[in-house]
């Protein structure tokens, strides 16, 4: 019975038009595909950077961090993450910045991203990411107050 209502959710989202990203998972600390265990689908996060788009990593370049496995696209991509995760990880781990500021946690989607004060977000819908765009001081200030209660909801 919990399988058909989960399918039947799922229809109904997708029908109303939203898109959930494939093999996200919303129980965790950090959005993972949960066949694999990588983050953001396999992009490296530094390019969202230096190269202003989403690259995909390479799987002979990886670096398992906070319980989640990270792909980059050259070593000088690794070390730069491993200097400073907290800078090129997805904020809120990965989770919609709208959702966690409405207290719920909304697996983002690597291809739909935006940098804002030199942290980069990750949005469930391209709505999201407009309403994001729109106001994002107040948005991630917003989230930010809400993230310690969202994670009490996600399994650590």
């Amino acid at each position: 019975m919990p399988g058909l209502m989960v399918r039947l959710l799922m229809a109904a989202a997708l029908a109303g038009g939203l898109a959930f990203p494939v093999g996200a998972a919303t129980t965790e600390l950090i959005v993972v595909d949960p066949h694999t265990g990588l983050a953001i689908s396999g992009y490296d996060p530094v390019t969202y950077f230096t190269d202003n788009a989403p690259r995909p990593g390479k799987g002979e370049i990886e670096h398992t961090f906070a319980g989640a496995v990270w792909r980059f696209r050259n070593e000088g991509n690794r070390a730069a993450f491993l200097d400073d995760s907290d800078i090129y990880m997805p904020r809120f781990g990965g989770y919609d910045p709208l959702g966690v500021a409405r207290g719920a946690a909304l697996p983002g989607d690597p291809r739909l991203w935006l940098i804002s004060g030199e942290r980069l977000y990750l949005f469930f819908t391209p709505e999201n990411k407009a309403a994001f765009a729109a106001d994002p001081e107040q948005i991630a200030t917003d989230a930010e107050r809400k993230w310690p209660t969202v994670q009490l909801s996600l399994a650590p």
